[in-house]
């Protein structure tokens, strides 16, 4: 298969040996009932690069949420990290206090939520909420805080920034609540940013427009960026890196336009034959789906988790859980058949991603 990434900046394509941001290393993370942990989480490896967008993708339920969490210090009652290290900027965060992580947050690593109405008091107004960390990390007087907080909502593309500062969420649209969303996050200069599924509520014409102005962000201030996501469209858009995520585990990692080009991994073809792109590629044409449902995680399946839905299935496949082996080239793939997949039909080619919009405006967002 064939789809095209359309990146933002192709004259002044980001290093790939950047400085290493923030490290994910054999992370293991489970849910506490008792005694007993069920695993969600099962060995993952990140690294996250300066100037870099690397994309986490995989079904719902795959751990992807869990993994951008557990980079922050913010995984949800009953989830704990059983085994690994997380680094941010070099330091192990095992040892981090509740205040550690608190200077942590906002300043080295600031993350871009899914609902920005979650992400928002309703009770303060957004310009308030954006002035905060100006306040209380910096020190600055309410004017001087003011004054910042109205400069990066103009920033990110909202309309009239002075006059809006007062007002509360539920005065904005749903894109310009993202946009806050952003600015809060960009706010302390963070040298990491995660994005969980940041566009996922938003109409096609806005989320063209939050992507430009995250990668517009990310390239101005060479941040190390997470893109957790399911759809890889999305993906197209923003990321270099792509590393795809099922049932806790990561079957296939590298260069975004490597993997989305020549698939090693049955689940990654699976992905991008299901994409309505490619469906829409020929006339006729109908959608891929993946049979079946993903594991329960109280009970996975013996061997490679995604043999029970895999047309590549052998039995050493529903025997042995492949490990993830580098492959050449910046790439890996846990997959016993990866050679078969690889050189399977690819699906019709898709039609390569639209450009970005012009520079939104207060109406269109």
């Amino acid at each position: 298969m064939t789809i095209s990434a359309t990146h933002p900046a192709p004259d002044s394509p980001p290093d790939p040996a950047g400085e290493p941001a923030a490290e994910l290393r054999d992370i293991h993370i489970g849910f506490r009932s008792g005694r007993h942990v069920t695993p969600v989480v099962r060995g993952i490896s990140l690294t996250l690069r300066r100037g870099r967008v690397l994309a986490l993708v995989g079904e719902s339920g795959s751990g992807k949420s869990l993994t951008s969490l557990a980079l922050i210090g913010l995984l949800p009652p009953g989830a704990e990290i059983t085994a690994g290290t997380v680094l941010l900027g070099g330091e192990d965060t095992g040892g981090f206090s509740a205040r550690r992580w608190r200077e942590a947050r906002g300043d080295q690593v600031a993350m871009v939520f899914q609902d920005p109405t979650a992400a928002l008091n309703p009770g303060f107004p957004v310009g308030w909420q954006i002035a905060e960390p100006f306040r209380r990390r910096l020190g600055l007087g309410r004017g001087q805080a003011r004054e910042r907080a109205v400069a990066l909502m103009r920033e990110v593309g909202i309309a009239d920034a002075a006059a809006r500062f007062g007002d509360h969420p539920h005065e904005f649209s749903g894109g310009m609540r993202q946009r806050a969303v952003i600015a809060m996050a960009l706010a302390l200069g963070p040298s990491v940013l995660l994005a969980d599924e940041p566009t996922t509520a938003l109409d096609v014409t806005v989320q063209a427009q939050i992507l430009q102005l995250l990668a517009r962000r990310q390239r101005e201030d060479d941040l190390a960026t997470l893109l957790v996501s399911h759809d890889l469209g999305v993906v197209a858009r923003l990321a270099q890196d792509v590393a795809v995520m099922y049932a806790g585990r990561i079957v296939e990692q590298g260069p975004l336009d490597a993997v989305y080009t020549r698939p090693a991994h049955p689940y990654t073809l699976g992905l991008l034959e299901a994409m309505p792109e490619a469906a829409g590629a020929l006339p006729g044409t109908r959608l891929k789906p993946i049979p079946g449902l993903p594991p329960d995680p109280r009970r996975p399946p013996g061997g490679c988790a995604f043999h029970p839905r895999c047309p590549f299935a052998t039995d050493v496949c529903r025997a042995e859980d492949p490990p993830l082996v580098a492959t050449g080239g910046g790439r890996a793939v846990a997959c016993h058949h990866s050679d078969q997949v690889t050189a399977a039909p690819p699906a019709a080619p898709a039609p390569a991603t639209a450009t970005p919009p012009t520079p939104p405006t207060e109406e269109t967002a």
